[in-house]
Parts: structure tokens; C-alpha cells; sequence
């Protein structure tokens, strides 16, 4: 097995480190990794149900310890199940299988169940270490890596929620191969959004390989979860907490966020993202920062990996920025954008025209 394994460090008053470990074929390893995880903690597992059913049969007989009824929580994951009732419920279940301040949880699934896990065990009887095995691309390349963990308020996404490392991240691509292709494209955007951040191997990557990423080959995806992992990684250790450099991580989010708080989250996150990358590099281009090839090469890369190559036109540009009034990304009240300068380099700006943005919105919807 060729385990790739990445260390993320971040200063604190005690120096931490989680341990992201990326192999196909990892999860039948992980018995003596989780033992030696756990020093006499006792493991409690919180999987998404859907997964659950999925792969129990699978996991069974891998014999992970502590993986027994007592121990088992099934979490129905969903977007509008990311709440603080949500997280009331897993800790009342936690609290009557006996959990306590030297017990250790263990998350299975996407993103949604790494939010909501992680945040609950910062909380949990004032904080408990927690591992994640993330099971979405969309999860193994972005929100188990990097400590953020959060829930929903019905007025915006993530606007309550910690920083909280995870002792290790467990990553195997074999858990993609339940994944459906609309899920998988998902992932994909963030992979996409790594790259254009930094990483222009990996675009390149990203287009010449197109055939084995998109059949989930397992040397391939090695490859790009942990590209994107790596490069994600040195951004945090930068700026755990989104001080600074950490907000590159937002390219493509502002138009996100704005679009998903207006479908009433019904836009996937992937899908969301897409359309902002268009907008955040369109607007590159009007202002003279990018040349209309990166913005070309970016649409053909969502086409590739069936991503939108417009935004929706459902939701008026109008709409859009008054949807943008709500984003917990604003700084000083200003709404922040990470823009393209070219493949691998972006910039940050406080200082957009919102009528130039308007027009942007515009055109993109209009094809």
C-alpha cells in the first residue's frame, strides 16, 4: 500500500498536529492506527447513516475496535440537519452510551458529519479529540482538512462553529466508489478551487488526466486528494484561524454563499462554488489582472468534470448582492474576493466596483 502522509502543525499555547494519512486500500490498515490513536480513550463512531448502511458489511469485518452497537451513533446527514439541535441530539446520545472527557470520537462521512462532529467534540464536556474518515471527495479535499467545524443558523451557513484540529484524517478513495457522479463532480470543484489557488502541476494534471480522475482510478485520485491536501495544509499552518492567508480558501465563496442562501440551500455546495470560480475570473479578466485564456481553460475544465459553465439565471444579479449582506466573510463590512492573476496565484480585494460585479453576473447568466 503507498500511504501518503502529511503533518499539519499549528502554534497554540501547546503545538498541535493532526496527521492526514491518504491510501487506497487504507481504511483495511486501520485497526492499529485508530488503537494507537485512542491511549486508553474509548473510541464512540458517529457515521452518517446513509454510509453506514452502505458500508457496514464492508467494515465489519475489518475488525475497528470498538465498533459495536454501544458505540455506534448513525447521524442523518443533510444540510438542513447541520443545526445546534443537531448536535444536542448526538451529545444526549453520547452521554447515555456512557462518553466522557477521555473518550475519542470517530466521524464517518462527508462533509456535513465532519462539521457537525468536529464541532461537537470542541464542546463536548469542554472538548474530547476527535479522528475523521472522510468518505466525499468533497470532504477528503477540503472540510476534514484544516480544523473548521461548524453549523447552519437559518440566516447564513457556518455562522456559528470552532477551530478544532483533528488528531488524524484517514482518507482512502475507496470510499468514492459509492459515490455518485453528481457527488463526485462536487468534490471536484474544490480540487479544481486548490488548484487555481496554487498548485498549476495540478491543473495541468487535472486536464491531461481527465479520463482516469474521472473513473476514480486509485493511483489518480492518490494524486489529487493529496495535492490538494498538501497545498491546503500549508495555508492553515500560515493562518489556522483566517487572520490572513487562510482567505485565499475563498475563491469562488462569496457568489457561493450568496447563491446557496438563496436556493434555501437546495444549490450544492460544488455546484456553488463553480459559479463563483466563473465570477471571481471573469471579473479578473474585466480588470485587466488575468488574461480571458485562464478564464477559457476554467470552463473547460467545469465541462470536463460537469460543473456549471454559467451561473444560474434564476436569481438576479440584484439579488445576488443583496444576498451578499448576510456573508460572515465581510471584513469591516466590506465584502472580500479572491481573484485569479493566473493559474496557482491569486489576490485579494476589498475594493470592487459592485455595479462592474453586477454586470459580471450578468453576463455569465446570460451564457
Amino acid at each position: 500500500m503507498n500511504c501518503v502522509e502529511i503533518n499539519l502543525s499549528v502554534p497554540a499555547t501547546a503545538p498541535r498536529t493532526s496527521r492526514i494519512m491518504i491510501a487506497s486500500g487504507l481504511a483495511a490498515e486501520l485497526r492499529q492506527d485508530l488503537a494507537s490513536l485512542a491511549q486508553g480513550r474509548s473510541l464512540y463512531w458517529i457515521w452518517d447513516a446513509h454510509v453506514w448502511e452502505m458500508w457496514r458489511r464492508r467494515v465489519t469485518c475489518l475488525d475497528w475496535p470498538a465498533l459495536t452497537p454501544d458505540r455506534l451513533i448513525l447521524f442523518a446527514a443533510s444540510e438542513a440537519n447541520k443545526r445546534l439541535s443537531a448536535v444536542e441530539d448526538l451529545a444526549r446520545q453520547l452521554v447515555g452510551a456512557g462518553a466522557d472527557r477521555l473518550s475519542l470520537l470517530v466521524a464517518v462521512g462527508g462533509g456535513v458529519t465532519g462539521d457537525v462532529v468536529g464541532f461537537l467534540a470542541s464542546i463536548y464536556m469542554r472538548g474530547v479529540p476527535h479522528v475523521h474518515l472522510p468518505t466525499t471527495l468533497l470532504a477528503q479535499v477540503d472540510s476534514s482538512v484544516g480544523g473548521k467545524t461548524g453549523v447552519d443558523l437559518p440566516e447564513g451557513k457556518n455562522l456559528l462553529g470552532t477551530f478544532q484540529q483533528a488528531l488524524a484524517v484517514f482518507i482512502d478513495p475507496h470510499f468514492l466508489e459509492t459515490l455518485s457522479a453528481e457527488q463526485f463532480s462536487q468534490g471536484m470543484a474544490e480540487v479544481i478551487k486548490m488548484a487555481m489557488l496554487g498548485d498549476e502541476p495540478l491543473w495541468r494534471y487535472l486536464e491531461t488526466n481527465h479520463s482516469q480522475v474521472w473513473e476514480r482510478d486509485g493511483e489518480a485520485m492518490v494524486h489529487v486528494i493529496s495535492s490538494s491536501c498538501r497545498l491546503k495544509a500549508r495555508i492553515v499552518e500560515a493562518d489556522e484561524r483566517e487572520g490572513g492567508r487562510r482567505r485565499v480558501l475563498n475563491l469562488g465563496h462569496t457568489v457561493a454563499h450568496a447563491l446557496e442562501r438563496l436556493s434555501g440551500y437546495q444549490i450544492m455546495h460544488g455546484d456553488a462554488v463553480a459559479m463563483g470560480m466563473l465570477a471571481a475570473t471573469r471579473l479578473a479578466v474585466r480588470l485587466g489582472m488575468v488574461s480571458e485564456d485562464v478564464f477559457k481553460r476554467l470552463g473547460d475544465l467545469h465541462e470536463m468534470y460537469r460543473l456549471p459553465t454559467r451561473v444560474l439565471s434564476r436569481y438576479s444579479p440584484d439579488a445576488i448582492l443583496e444576498a451578499f449582506k448576510t456573508d460572515k466573510k465581510k471584513l469591516a463590512g466590506k465584502l472580500h474576493f479572491i481573484l485569479p492573476t493566473r493559474i496557482g496565484a491569486t489576490v485579494e480585494r476589498h475594493d470592487l466596483d459592485l455595479a462592474l460585479l453586477r454586470e459580471v453576473l450578468g453576463e455569465l447568466q446570460a451564457g
